[in-house]
């Protein structure tokens, strides 16, 4: 017996309706799923991790999580593109630090997840 299917073909219009009134567009299905790609990589995760209480330069998150300035730049790049982490210039330093509250809600949220799932195991 294949638990994933219904025994019987019947349709709940009103349960239709309500996951119809939820479905992402198309467009937006894709940017959330470029960012949870982005999220789904250990060394950003860490990297994200590092920045939540404060900016840090290339220099620093590369001393931080045992990088190469250029790995960690190869990173910021990425995140950058997606709006998770921000940049400010001072003279020739490059700070960084979480784009805004929702980025460090996300991660959070990911935690609080994990640390719950692993109490019911």
């Amino acid at each position: 017996m294949n638990q994933t299917r219904c025994e019987e073909n019947i349709i709940h219009p009103d349960r239709v309706k309500a996951g119809q009134d939820t479905l992402l567009d198309g467009f937006t299905a894709t940017r959330l799923a470029d960012t949870f790609q982005a999220l789904a990589d250990p060394t950003r995760l860490r990297l994200i991790s590092a920045l939540l209480e404060t900016e840090l330069c290339v220099c620093d998150l590369a001393a931080v999580l045992g990088m190469t300035q250029s790995a960690v730049s190869h990173q910021l790049r990425l995140l950058r593109s997606l709006h998770i982490v921000r940049h400010r210039k001072e003279g020739r330093i490059v700070y960084y630090t979480l784009d805004d509250a929702h980025v460090r809600d996300l991660l959070q949220r990911g935690l609080e997840h994990i640390s719950h799932t692993e109490e019911e195991a």
